[in-house]
């Protein structure tokens, strides 16, 4: 029986000391003190298991031996049921309470959200240690997301000895500003065993971050990673202290949710917005530089890149091999969309005719062979480009009302390329009107968005726009557009205007979806949408629609992902997709928002 100690009968005089009437009082052994409470005289905790949190490792150790006893195996000794309730009560850090908020690494959990720092990377090198096994999951995504947080936690450590060691050595400097940082790069190459150009490299991302402490402080919390910082450190870098700073704050709190070319294409907009003399400025320096470089790769082919080029040639030239490749696939040329247009840049590089790379069948007579070139090839309107190299593809400017009507300079984009400062899209859009870009077959297209910068409205156009003021063509005047037929998109409660009763949907229909999500609307996928499945939420031969509702673009690797096991994907309304994985986390993708 154990003893415990016996109060003095209420009302009895006492001077001091306690009057006893009854037994000896016995002291309690620690065993028996800790299995009541941690202070027996000051009455029951509030809640089972409140005491808990006042316990020390040592008493903490005594539970899990008191709880081994009672529920351990039979067939275990003394040592091994302490180390069962030790587990057990060390499992109440990683797993979630019958009834209660997530603890652990599970979703929403403490160890899910916290921040991160060296306890955090304790219970992560603990979670380890005892064996990944245990994890459900849901634990296991969680571990991943702490896992990629202490990555950013530590980036940002070695950012910071970078930039005080940079002070301390600016600070003391004797020599010109160009020798002292060759100084302090050449440390840095050789504490941390990198090329003169890494150091340069980490010496200036140090700095950047270091006059962007919004960026920086986000990249401790763990909030972006080291990937995402660079954008910002490289997209702001043309900008004011102050400017860029704006920027910063402005963005940072969206930026964990965006991949990186998402961030760079809404930086790029805020600084052409912001100040987009100072990216022209740099764009002109950097043209300087143009060049055509070539390097092998790893897998011993060899690339070349032409870098610093002028945006409009750029994008009229990818628009150009873009459509000579699907019309080689067309004409059933070997290989992939990608696998084409390196073909096409090679041949017209080296100065053979696309057309080459179209395989001819050795049973077909030389007229089919000529017949066969012919429907794929159109001439320009100049005759000087005959056959598949006259092709010049579509090209999709995107920009607000504003700048449509010609009321104000606001930047817009051109798809697949990324922000454009208005005097560009008025360039590139002067090449079609004069058949600069593109001849007859050349497709124009505009997507007009909303105050959130999202696809509202369409429309297409097959011929290029006719030619406006004289400013046209120098990046200064307006562009005459013909009358356009735009087609609004739905929103919220859909109407179903373009429903279709067929399993395939109309071109129109087809279009508007891959306006909406440019890219697989699948979370972090990046896939043109031009070479995804347009696929139906709910299962056409379940009931689903063929409308804008219930279709979505994904590519053919998340076609199948959607209907593997445990994977569930919803519509609630056009565009707004909730994908959940079989860890039951739950990921919402919306409809891209154009950094315009």
């Amino acid at each position: 029986m154990t003893s415990q100690p016996v109060e003095p009968p209420p009302g009895e005089p006492g001077d001091g000391e306690l009057a006893w009437d009854g037994p000896e009082p016995v002291e309690p052994t620690d065993a028996e003190l800790f299995g009541l409470w941690p202070d027996p005289f000051a009455g029951p905790p509030d809640g089972q298991d409140a005491w808990l949190a006042d316990l020390s490792v040592p008493e903490l150790e005594v539970v899990a031996a008191k709880w081994a006893a009672e529920n351990g195996p039979a067939q275990d000794g003394p040592a091994q049921q302490a180390d069962a309730g030790l587990d057990a009560v060390a499992a109440g850090f990683a797993r979630d309470l019958p009834g209660d908020h997530p603890v652990g690494f599970a979703a929403g959990g403490a160890l899910d959200v916290m921040a991160p720092d060296e306890v955090l990377a304790g219970f992560a090198a603990d979670a380890i240690s005892d064996g990944l096994g245990q994890l459900s999951d849901d634990e296991l995504v969680g571990l991943l997301g702490t896992a990629r947080r202490l990555s950013s936690w530590q980036a940002a450590v070695e950012i910071k000895a970078v930039a005080e060691l940079d002070a301390r050595r600016l600070s003391g400097a004797q020599r010109s500003g160009s020798q002292v940082n060759e100084c302090i790069s050449a440390e840095l190459a050789a504490a941390l065993t990198l090329t003169a150009r890494s150091a340069d490299a980490l010496l200036g991302f140090a700095r950047e971050l270091t006059r962007l402490p919004t960026v920086l402080a986000a990249l401790s919390e763990g909030r972006i990673d080291r990937a995402k910082a660079e954008v910002f450190a490289r997209e702001l870098a043309a900008l004011s202290d102050i400017k860029a700073q704006a920027i910063a704050m402005a963005l940072i709190g969206d930026a964990g949710k965006l991949t990186t070319s998402q961030l760079r294409g809404q930086l790029r907009a805020w600084v052409l917005w912001l100040d987009a003399e100072a990216l022209r400025r740099r764009a002109k320096r950097a043209r300087a530089d143009a060049r055509v470089e070539t390097w092998p790769e790893g897998s011993g082919n060899a690339c070349i890149s032409g870098r610093e080029l002028p945006p409009a040639d750029v994008i009229a030239a990818d628009a150009r091999i873009s459509a000579i490749a699907r019309a080689l696939k067309e004409a059933g040329a070997p290989g992939n969309l990608d696998q084409l247009r390196a073909a096409v840049l090679t041949a017209l590089l080296t100065g053979r005719d696309p057309a080459s790379l179209i395989p001819a069948p050795a049973d077909l007579a030389s007229d089919t062979d000529e017949r066969t070139v012919g429907t794929v090839g159109t001439s320009s309107p100049e005759g000087d480009a005959a056959g598949l190299a006259g092709l010049a593809g579509t090209v999709h400017l995107i920009m607000p009302v504003s700048a449509w009507a010609g009321g104000s300079d606001a930047p817009g984009e051109a798809a697949g390329y990324g922000p454009l400062d208005a005097g560009t899209c008025r360039d590139l859009a002067a090449r079609l009107a004069t058949g600069l870009a593109g001849g007859p077959r050349t497709r124009w297209c505009l997507t007009l968005t909303d105050a959130d910068g999202r696809a509202a409205g369409h429309a297409c156009l097959r011929h290029p726009p006719a030619r406006g003021s004289p400013g046209t063509g120098t990046g200064t005047g307006p562009v005459s557009w013909p009358p356009l037929k735009i087609h609004w998109l739905e929103h919220g409660t859909c109407a179903h205007p373009r429903q279709t009763k067929a399993y395939r949907p109309g071109k129109l229909l087809r279009h508007l979806i891959m306006i909406r999500h440019r890219t697989c609307a699948a979370p972090g996928c990046r896939r043109p949408a031009e070479h995804c499945d347009l696929d139906h939420t709910i299962p056409y031969d379940q009931g689903g629609r063929t409308c804008e509702c219930n279709l979505a673009s994904a590519c053919r690797r998340h076609h199948q992902v959607k209907q593997a096991p445990g994977w569930h994907l919803d519509q609630p309304e056009p565009g707004h997709l909730i994908w959940t994985t079989p860890s039951g986390r739950a990921y919402a993708v919306q409809p891209d928002r154009y950094p315009v």
